[in-house]
């Protein structure tokens, strides 16, 4: 599965987000992702809602994902420093 599929399915069941999905093989994927609808929430609850947006897919055409899920504000806070 190519990966810009997968980040439209999150952008689609996450309105608003900045999603980035980078793969090597079309099969483990890594994404990044900048919502919003993360607050308040802990990793697994996170985690738990970017699966829904890919439902069946999960451990079919994507066979493992790396989700980094992260508010505006903590990825604001991660990048303080970056100039790039």
């Amino acid at each position: 599965m190519d990966p810009i599929e997968i980040k439209t399915l999150i952008e689609n069941g996450l309105a608003g987000a900045e999603v980035n999905v980078f793969s090597e093989d079309n099969t483990h994927y890594s994404a990044i992702i900048i919502s919003d609808a993360f607050a308040d929430k802990r990793p697994i609850a996170r985690h738990q809602l970017v699966y829904q947006c890919l439902g069946a897919l999960m451990g079919n055409e994507i066979h493992a994902m790396s989700i980094r899920a992260h508010t505006p504000a903590e990825w604001q806070v991660l990048n303080e420093g970056d100039t790039a």
